[in-house]
């Protein structure tokens, strides 16, 4: 999910069309004020797309209701405050596998399985520290964290982390180099180049 952060800056349309805005990056412009996005790469974008529609695939029939979806709202543990406006925690896993429960937002992480964030040089720091533990603490059994390289071309690794017995923390189960063998919620064989390939 590209993410948005308000900056206290304003431009008139002749600025932008001076170019006033290239150093700040991927923008939009809300009544002159700058809101920045954190855009995907093309790639970042194809691995999402391609490995959400293979794990939808991959559902058994027969088998359990399962759903896949891609940045959908779920709400986390409030933080603990005494004001309330720094309570809220509302993740957009890039990827989700959950039980056919109706959706609540409030709710929905109850009933995840497995969880999926690609990398980018903006979120990998909370996608291997943040949304890791706020995960593991949510009791989702599995995670893959699906590290592109550092100019977001390829797929490098895809980590896969499952709960431990305390069930509150993720053990590293091991690192996939070239095809991602997932066992559970469903049964896929994935080559990374399935995913990155233009």
């Amino acid at each position: 999910m590209s993410g948005v952060s308000a900056l206290d800056v304003r431009v008139t349309a002749e600025e932008f069309a001076e170019g006033a805005t290239a150093e700040l990056g991927d923008i939009e412009i809300v009544d002159g004020r700058v809101v920045r996005l954190v855009a995907r790469s093309p790639v970042h974008s194809r691995v999402v797309r391609r490995l959400a529609g293979i794990l939808e695939a991959a559902r058994r029939g027969g088998g359990p209701c399962m759903l896949v979806d891609s940045d959908v709202a779920a709400r986390f543990a409030d933080a603990e405050s005494a004001t309330a406006d720094r309570r809220l925690n509302i993740r957009y896993p890039d990827i989700c596998i959950r039980d056919c429960e109706p959706y609540d937002v409030n709710t929905v992480r109850e009933h995840i399985l497995l969880v999926v964030e690609v990398t980018s040089e903006s979120t990998i720091d909370a996608d291997i520290n943040d949304k890791r533990i706020q995960y593991a603490t949510a009791g989702i059994p599995r995670y893959l964290i699906v590290r592109l390289d550092q100019k977001e071309e390829r797929i490098e690794e895809i980590e896969e982390y499952r709960l431990d017995w305390s069930g509150r923390r993720y053990a590293a189960h091991t690192v996939h180099r070239r095809v991602l063998l997932l066992d559970d919620p469903v049964e896929a064989t994935i080559p990374f180049d399935v995913l990155e390939q233009p």
